[in-house]
């Protein structure tokens, strides 16, 4: 094969996804800003500054202020877009499924500790054994995770919520603490899904080690089922029994996760298939238990454990969930712990949003130094990755990747957002085949010396013109 698949579908579901969004801007020529924008973000090569989206639309004579004024002065909403965005993923959801989101917490960097919401914080680009400190904001991201296609699944930003700390005083935005910020996302969540006639949906969220906080854990809203990944050294407590005084909260204190994997009975075996790969492990089951300062919430403790490969044994990795109550009286998982270990790994999709967003699509590169489009141009990036993969999803799935025009390499199982690109560009473009800059010659090194430099001369004097 010598060329791209072209696919017209993947343009028709990403204007049926802009289209959706029509609502939310007030003006006509606002909503032709933004469809332009969109589009300039896909074939814009270097930084993914506004300038430079400009560059890319030819509009290098024109007045430039108006579309610095779709952030400055919040004419793209990004909490109504994420409404839409919302309602849009509902479709691939029923309502009696299970809806799984995940948290985590990103930084961009910045410049200059003038900008909204900028501070020191830890530089995460340098090495464990030299810490170093950058200027960056803090941000909270809440993603939906897409329903598995052959142990696959993908991270859709749903709302990317600034969580900036107090010494970085910013002026638009109150400060907020992570788990500050992961309860406003999980509260949207439920009302978002009240509004349309979905209050029994289960909703679950995975997270790292950064949201087992009691504060996270003292005000989880109600309906909403919460898995992370704990401290080796978490205290736990027993829950106290039913004939113990009814002013006592605690029970006994409980073993710490480090001595319950280190305990021999206990242990059933579970075999998982993620990403195309089965995963065998082992998992114990304990609880309830409690931890100091959230009496109201019991928790159950699960382990894990395995191997990477017949000679390396994988860490364990001790999770807590919150508990419920089945009808024999007794507290037990919310879900099996199939379902919850599946997508706990999952969580590693946001990672690799992250990834993408920062890397290849160019996330805080927006020169916007107003208070509020320091900010309304990070989320403005969010949201169009968000459409980006809806489209794609919509045309693809997850695992019906379209080939690529190599022959050393068939393409992955799972389409990437490198793949993702190339495809609208394609459906754009047009023309899609690949015409070869270079052909072997037939002779030898001195007649291929002849012909490097007839097209080395050729590029000097295409350049010179």
């Amino acid at each position: 094969m010598t060329n791209i698949p072209q696919n017209s579908n993947l343009l028709k579901n990403l204007f049926d996804l802009l289209a959706a969004h029509r609502g939310i801007f007030k003006q006509e020529r606002t909503y032709r800003r933004v469809e332009a924008l969109v589009l300039a973000e896909i074939f814009t090569f270097g930084r993914h500054t506004v300038t430079q989206l400009l560059m890319t639309l030819g509009l290098v004579t024109s007045d430039w202020s108006a579309w610095y004024r779709l952030f400055s002065q919040k004419r793209f909403d990004p909490e109504r877009a994420s409404e839409v965005v919302f309602e849009e993923t509902l479709a691939h959801v029923a309502p009696d499924a299970l809806y799984v989101v995940a948290g985590d917490a990103t930084q961009t960097p910045r410049s200059s500790r003038k900008l909204e919401g900028a501070w020191w914080l830890r530089n995460l680009r340098t090495p464990p054994f030299m810490v170093g400190g950058h200027a960056a904001q803090r941000w909270f991201h809440g993603a939906w995770l897409i329903p598995a296609e052959n142990g696959y699944s993908r991270a859709v930003p749903l709302r990317w919520l600034p969580a900036f700390t107090e010494k970085s005083k910013p002026i638009a935005h109150a400060p907020c603490k992570e788990w500050q910020a992961a309860v406003q996302f999980l509260s949207w969540i439920r009302q978002q899904l009240t509004k349309h006639g979905r209050d029994k949906q289960q909703v679950l969220m995975v997270a790292d080690g950064s949201y087992d906080t009691l504060k996270l854990w003292q005000h989880l809203p109600d309906g909403i089922i919460l898995m992370a990944r704990s401290a080796k050294n978490r205290v736990l407590y027993h829950v106290p029994p039913a004939h113990a005084h009814r002013n006592r909260k605690y029970g006994q204190r409980a073993k710490t996760p480090q001595q319950v994997w280190g305990e021999r009975k206990g242990w059933r075996k579970l075999t998982l298939t993620v990403r195309g790969r089965t995963r065998s492990l082992q998992v114990k089951v304990c609880g309830p238990f409690l931890r100091q300062g959230a009496a109201h919430r019991p928790l159950m403790l699960v382990v894990v454990r395995g191997k990477d490969n017949a000679r390396t044994r994988r860490q364990p990795r001790p999770f807590l969930v919150n508990a419920v109550q089945l009808e024999d009286g007794t507290w037990g998982l919310p879900l099996p712990v199939k379902t919850l270990l599946f997508w706990t790994w999952q969580r590693w999709e946001v990672e690799v949003a992250h990834r993408e967003l920062k890397s290849n699509f160019g996330l805080g590169q927006k020169q916007c130094f107003n208070p509020i489009a320091a900010v309304v141009s990070v989320q403005w990036s969010a949201w169009v990755y968000a459409l980006l993969l809806l489209a794609g999803y919509r045309t693809w799935g997850l695992s019906q990747a379209p080939p690529v025009p190599t022959r050393w390499w068939p393409g992955a199982p799972r389409w990437s957002l490198n793949t993702l690109w190339r495809g609208y560009r394609a459906a754009l473009w047009q023309s899609h085949d690949f015409r070869p800059l270079y052909a072997l010659s037939t002779g030898d090194w001195g007649q291929k010396d002849v012909l490097f430099a007839a097209w080395r001369h050729a590029t000097f004097a295409t350049i010179r013109s």
